[in-house]
């Protein structure tokens, strides 16, 4: 069985203290996956941070939600949010590096569910390294990534190589012991854990999902496959699911919450952490309600 480690201790709640994620960065705040979000999220005093992965053509690992380019959230030089969602793995990382992610188009219904989100000129997509080398200096010892590999159907055959890159970057910058690998598509969680037995895994789940096939009992199926964290959609689980959950030793991690009716819930069922866009509010919840969330 996998031994508890520290990144996973930072993500269980204790008496007085849920955990905060602060997911893409911050993206209701700042545009996601952006540097400018992680330093936000960092110096808000959140210091546990939710990202995606993906690879390039030339095998750099880097952060961006999809494995597309993004529509509502790429520029193209021209500055025109773009109109054709080009594979990432089609883009070398310096042609990746010329397009612009620091706005979103308020046209769009994407858009418009994040109407207080910064417009910054300038960001690109940023490498995966460039990320661990933030958080290794000295002032974000406590710092800890839960880095989502986002699965790409069309490249299943490509998954060990996905992780090895990934890992390589980890292990390069000295930030294993800070990193929890995270993901939906669960066959890539075992490639990881295949291949970082030291590193602890998360469990993604979303009962809408179609892509995955998931177990009736997904906590147990978490806790046999050797997961230390499962990670449901907020709206998937009840109270008694969550305390099921955290008596076979996992951690509950829900995401992605916004509202402050339904992080008031999170509270009362007794999460581990909450995964929001918004880390800010979920600070003032807990500090109203006189918890703590370090």
């Amino acid at each position: 069985m996998r031994t508890m480690t520290q990144q996973i201790v930072d993500f269980k709640k204790r008496p007085g203290v849920i955990r905060i994620v602060g997911h893409r960065g911050a993206r209701g705040v700042f545009p996601e996956n952006t540097m400018l979000g992680f330093e936000y999220t960092l110096a808000s005093g959140v210091p546990l941070v939710e990202f995606d992965v993906v690879l390039t053509a030339d095998d750099v690992p880097v952060i961006t939600h999809n494995p597309t380019l993004h529509k509502p959230t790429f520029q193209d030089q021209a500055g025109q949010f773009i109109s054709n969602e080009l594979p990432i793995r089609s883009l070398s990382f310096a042609e990746l590096g010329r397009y612009e992610v620091g706005k979103i188009d308020g046209t769009t219904s994407y858009g418009a569910a994040f109407p207080d989100q910064a417009q910054v000129a300038g960001l690109r997509v940023p490498a995966l390294a460039e990320l661990c080398a933030l958080v290794k200096q000295p002032r974000h010892q406590a710092a800890r990534l839960l880095l989502e590999l986002k699965s790409d159907p069309s490249l299943t055959n490509m998954r060990s190589n996905f992780v090895a890159q990934v890992l390589r970057v980890i292990r390069d910058h000295g930030v294993a012991g800070q990193t929890v690998l995270h993901s939906f598509d669960w066959e890539i969680l075992a490639d990881c854990q295949a291949q970082a037995p030291d590193i602890p895994t998360s469990f993604l789940s979303i009962a809408s999902n179609s892509e995955f096939d998931l177990p009736d009992d997904i906590p147990a199926h978490v806790k046999a496959a050797g997961g230390a964290l499962w990670c449901p959609h907020f709206q998937d689980i009840t109270a008694k699911d969550v305390a099921d959950a955290q008596r076979m030793g996992l951690g509950v991690v829900v995401w992605t919450v916004n509202a402050i009716s339904d992080i008031d819930q999170m509270i009362d069922f007794g999460v581990d952490a909450i995964c929001s866009d918004y880390p800010e509010r979920v600070q003032r919840r807990l500090s109203d309600r006189g918890l703590r969330w370090e």
